[in-house]
């Protein structure tokens, strides 16, 4: 059975709605049996990252940049997993109000620096949360589950 660690910061409506998209995709039957670990940012450990075969990511973006939680998570975890994960599938969202280019410049750095092997192009949403966006949300997380047990 695949194991996929979801990491997310959603402290609105529209980040919750994507997060949950992305959770369905996690869930489709088609996929077969998935570990699903939903871990928000500040409460994810060195250990659930350990456990994963494929990491789904989300974000705000705040002044910016990626949110304080996720940069913890990445601060808290980075060291530890970065040799013995590299080359995992993942991919991640990011929402925000208006410009995100700090946030995705950030997300890119880190996940290079991890060594983690981008499944699915990254979902960047600016303003309100359309139907499109969710869609993607769930095939994002679907394809990084699929991905990580092929």
């Amino acid at each position: 059975m695949v194991s996929i660690l979801l990491v997310h910061h959603s402290p609105s409506q529209a980040t919750s709605e994507i997060a949950e998209a992305a959770l369905s995709g996690l869930r489709m039957q088609e996929l077969g049996p998935v570990d699903v670990t939903i871990r928000p940012a500040l409460e994810a450990t060195v250990d659930d990252v350990l456990a994963a075969d494929g990491i789904v990511l989300g974000t705000t973006a705040n002044f910016g940049y990626i949110s304080g939680a996720l940069k913890h998570f990445f601060d808290t975890t980075y060291d530890a997993v970065r040799e013995p994960t590299a080359g995992r599938p993942f991919s991640y969202w990011i929402h925000g109000g208006f410009d995100t280019t700090g946030a995705e410049t950030a997300m890119k750095q880190i996940t290079t620096g991890l060594g983690w092997k981008l499944a699915f192009d990254p979902l960047i949403v600016t303003g309100t949360v359309a139907d499109e966006h969710l869609s993607s949300a769930t095939e994002l997380a679907a394809t990084v589950a699929a991905t990580a047990a092929s």
